[in-house]
């Protein structure tokens, strides 16, 4: 059993965490490195930050292990955060985060709601029950990172938090309809169990029997018609927004609208079917909407 503790590292200064959360970036393969590349050194070390942040509690929750173990390392991080907001940060990562809290003000309540949101992941067995479980779920593990990203962006408050919303649940829901096979793989159903049966699925205790039931594809084609909508939402405040500002929201956003738009072109026939973006369309993507 892991004992919970965050251990101290022995590049601990800030400057060693600014070294070690970008080359957490450099190393992640992730669309994320492209669309924070148009960012001022101040705001892409922000943003690095809160990036590694996000992917090392995301790995907790993902990586194999006992759900205690996991709870356990979560809860850890919660102790650090509590410390990183006291000026005694000790891990790498909340080092660098210190920074981006006193410069963009980041909030303590929405870097505890991103853990909320692995809690949920690190258990055995997930299942959303209905929409307002679902959007629940968002807003912990997506809506929160977006804002913190849009006090980093500079977004006028007014719009900072409807936009997080809106591309929060955009982003996400692709997520969930994109890992569909893969999460089943771990027992998660992101699916509320509400829309299953208004689309006459049965529930199981196996995830992959849902998948494969005839009427599923019709709760996928419901699902997505939701995303569009939230798509649409995200489009319209952005549409409002300084266009420089929000550049790296709106390249994050159509690499992962690039990603619907080919789900939908598979459709929910063939789940174990991967769907990617390919590279040469991913630099498009940046070059239209990051540069031009």
């Amino acid at each position: 059993m892991h004992d919970g503790m965050i251990k101290p590292r022995a590049d601990t200064p800030a400057e060693h965490g600014s070294a070690f959360v970008e080359n957490v970036v450099n190393n992640s393969g992730s669309s994320f490195l492209s669309a924070m590349r148009f960012l001022p050194r101040d705001k892409r070390q922000a943003m690095y930050a809160l990036y590694s942040f996000c992917r090392e509690v995301d790995d907790i929750a993902d990586e194999g292990g006992a759900p205690e173990e996991k709870q356990c390392r979560l809860a850890a991080w919660r102790v650090e955060i509590d410390r990183l907001f006291e000026g005694r940060a000790s891990h790498p990562i909340s080092r660098a985060l210190a920074g981006a809290v006193a410069r963009f003000d980041l909030r303590k309540v929405d870097l505890l709601a991103l853990i909320d949101g692995m809690e949920i992941d690190a258990a055995d067995a997930v299942r959303i029950a209905d929409e307002a479980d679902l959007a629940l779920y968002c807003d912990r593990v997506a809506c929160a990172v977006g804002r913190s990203s849009n006090r980093i962006f500079g977004v006028e408050p007014a719009k900072s938090d409807p936009l997080a919303k809106a591309l929060g649940d955009a982003l996400q829901m692709t997520n969930i309809l994109r890992d569909l096979f893969e999460d089943a793989g771990r027992d998660r159903l992101y699916v509320p169990l509400t829309l299953l049966r208004r689309g006459g699925v049965p529930e199981d205790a196996d995830p992959y029997r849902v998948l494969a039931h005839p009427r599923f594809p019709e709760v996928c084609s419901a699902l997505l018609a939701m995303t569009h909508r939230k798509y649409a939402e995200a489009r319209s405040i952005l549409a409002s927004c300084q266009r420089g500002v929000v550049r790296p929201a709106v390249v994050m956003m159509e690499v992962y609208f690039a990603i619907l738009r080919r789900l939908e072109a598979r459709g929910w026939q063939h789940l174990d079917k991967p769907v990617r973006v390919p590279k040469l369309a991913k630099i498009w993507i940046v070059l239209r909407y990051g540069v031009f």
